[in-house]
């Protein structure tokens, strides 16, 4: 039996054509960085006024240390990412918000955005759960910390960040809250993980 047979619902000749978007997962590089920023001035800009990172510094971070950031694309558009760089204190202060510090422990989410048309689908917290799986994989992170506004921390509670308390950092009248995620980055689990 042929495998053209075998296939019944396929025409010779033709390809079987995907339903859903093809979708990729990877870490943003310098080219990106347009994309990120417009993503990002959109949705910051339209809820607090104010953007994480402006386009030098995304294109920085983006420089410095890439493998801290993760871009989610359908179909080759960027549709969801976040932005990270490694810190090596306690607590964030104001030069965590533009240094990334190479034998840091600690990896920082500066931001996380989605794109207007797929916000509400959850795309938000598939990239955050993407992302902290694959934090574990890197042996020198042993936690995730972030800033947030009062009304993200319930979004961040559900992926298992925790509240640490009230940020130092302040933007104009903004104030933040500062989570963070211990990275169970034992050897045993990485081992079991498919790192």
């Amino acid at each position: 039996m042929s495998v053209v047979s075998a296939l019944p619902f396929l025409k010779p000749g033709r390809q079987r054509r995907h339903t859903l978007p093809a979708s990729e997962f990877r870490s943003l590089s310098p080219e990106d960085a347009i994309s990120v920023f417009e993503i990002e001035r959109e949705a910051f800009i339209s809820v607090s006024g104010e953007c994480p990172l402006h386009l030098d510094e995304v294109r920085h971070f983006l420089t410095l240390c890439p493998e801290l950031s993760l871009g989610w694309f359908e179909e080759g558009r960027l549709v969801a990412f976040i932005i990270g760089s490694l810190w090596d204190q306690d607590k964030l202060n104001v030069d965590a918000l533009t240094l990334h510090k190479p034998h840091g422990t600690t990896v920082h989410i500066h931001v996380l955005a989605v794109h207007r048309t797929f916000r509400q689908q959850g795309k938000g917290s598939i990239l955050m759960w993407r992302y902290l799986q694959y934090l574990r994989c890197l042996p020198y992170v042993r936690r995730a910390v972030l800033m947030c506004e009062d009304f993200l921390v319930p979004f961040y509670q559900k992926s298992g960040f925790k509240v640490l308390g009230p940020s130092d950092i302040t933007v104009g009248p903004l104030t933040f809250v500062e989570m963070q995620y211990p990275v169970r980055g034992h050897a045993f689990m990485r081992r079991n993980s498919g790192c």
